[in-house]
C-alpha cells in the first residue's frame, strides 16, 4: 500500500514527489518512457529561474530526481494502463503489475501531435522523428525538414542547423507563433530555408524516407522536397486518453480546481496534463508543489 502514486516523472511529478516524500508519505513514481518526460529531451532551457546562463533538460531533471530520491521516493519504469477505484483507495494497473495506493497524482504531461499524413507511420524511425535532440545526430551533413511554427519548431530548426547540411522549415502560415528572439536567430542562419504557406501531404521513400510532398495552401500547387529527415513539431496532445472515461476532461486534458483536485476524490492532476492556458516547466513545478501539498492535507483528513 502506497500513500501516493504519481504517474509521470516530469517537472510536475518530480516536484509533487519532493513534497510528498518530505512529508514522509510512501511515494512511488511510475514512468512509461523517459525519466523527466519532454523536459529531459530539451537541449537548452533559458527561462527557468535560478539558471542565469541556461540549463539543459537532462541536467535540470537530474537535479529534480536527486532531490526526490533524497526523500525516499521510489521510481519504476512502467507504463500505466488503467486506474480503478477500490474500497482501500485506488488500484494502478501497469504493463508489469498492479499497485494499491491511497491517492494518485496524474502528471503524465502531453505528447507530440502527429501530422496524420500518408507515410508518417511507415517512415517513423526511418526519417520521421518527433525529437531533434534525440535523433538529430543521425542526420549529420544531410538535408532535413522541420514542420511547425511555434517555439519548439524554431528551436528544433536552430538545433539541427548545426548538424544537417540544410534545414527546411515548413509552416502552414507566413508568420510564426514563436517568440521574436528565436525567429531572429532563425533568419540569421544561412542554411535554414523557409517553406511558408505550405502543408505536408505525404512522406515518400524506399527503405528510408527520401522526399516530402508539399502543397501551397494559397495556390494549391504541389511540389516535392528532397530531404532525408522530417522533425514534426506541431504542438502537443494529452497523454492520458485512457482516463477520459474516469475523470472530467476538456479535449483530453484533465479538469482540476486550483488545488489540483479532479472530479474523483483522491485523484489529483498536475502539469501539462491539466486543462490550462500555459504549459511551461515553471508552471508544471507550481502545479506539482500544489498537488503535493493538497495530497498531504487530503491524507491527513
Amino acid at each position: 500500500m502506497y500513500d501516493v502514486i504519481i504517474i509521470g516523472s516530469g517537472p510536475a511529478g518530480l516536484t509533487a514527489a519532493i513534497y510528498t516524500g518530505r512529508a514522509k508519505l510512501k511515494t512511488l513514481i511510475l514512468e512509461a518512457n523517459v525519466l523527466g518526460g519532454n523536459t529531459a529531451i530539451i537541449d537548452q532551457i533559458d527561462n527557468y529561474p535560478g539558471f542565469p546562463f541556461g540549463v539543459s533538460g537532462t541536467e535540470l531533471i537530474d537535479l529534480f530526481y536527486r532531490q526526490a530520491e533524497r526523500f525516499g521516493v521510489e521510481i519504476r519504469m512502467e507504463e500505466v494502463n488503467a486506474l480503478q477505484a477500490i474500497p482501500e483507495g485506488h488500484k494502478v494497473v501497469t504493463n508489469a503489475g498492479e499497485y494499491i495506493t491511497r491517492s494518485v497524482i496524474v502528471a503524465m504531461g502531453a505528447k507530440r501531435r502527429q501530422l496524420q499524413v500518408a507515410g508518417e507511420q511507415e517512415f517513423l524511425g526511418r526519417g520521421v522523428s518527433y525529437c531533434a535532440t534525440c535523433d538529430g545526430a543521425f542526420f549529420s551533413a544531410v538535408p532535413v525538414a522541420v514542420v511547425g511554427g511555434g517555439d519548439s519548431a524554431v528551436k528544433e530548426a536552430l538545433f539541427l542547423s548545426d548538424i544537417a547540411s540544410k534545414v527546411y522549415l515548413i509552416h502552414r502560415r507566413d508568420e510564426f507563433r514563436a517568440n521574436q528572439t528565436a525567429v531572429d536567430k532563425l533568419l540569421a542562419k544561412d542554411n535554414i530555408e523557409m517553406k511558408l504557406n505550405r502543408i505536408i501531404t505525404g512522406i515518400e521513400g524506399d527503405a528510408l524516407m527520401q522526399r516530402l510532398r508539399l502543397q501551397d495552401v494559397l495556390t494549391g500547387e504541389e511540389e516535392f522536397l528532397e530531404t532525408e529527415g522530417l522533425f514534426v513539431s506541431i504542438g502537443l496532445v494529452s497523454a492520458a486518453d485512457f482516463l477520459s472515461s474516469l475523470l472530467d476532461t476538456d479535449d483530453g486534458y484533465i479538469l482540476t480546481d486550483e488545488k489540483m483536485c479532479t472530479s474523483v476524490p483522491g485523484i489529483f492532476a498536475a502539469g501539462d496534463i491539466r486543462a490550462k492556458h500555459a504549459r511551461q516547466i515553471s508552471t508544471a513545478v507550481g502545479d506539482g508543489a500544489m498537488a503535493g501539498i493538497t495530497v498531504t492535507e487530503y491524507l491527513k483528513e
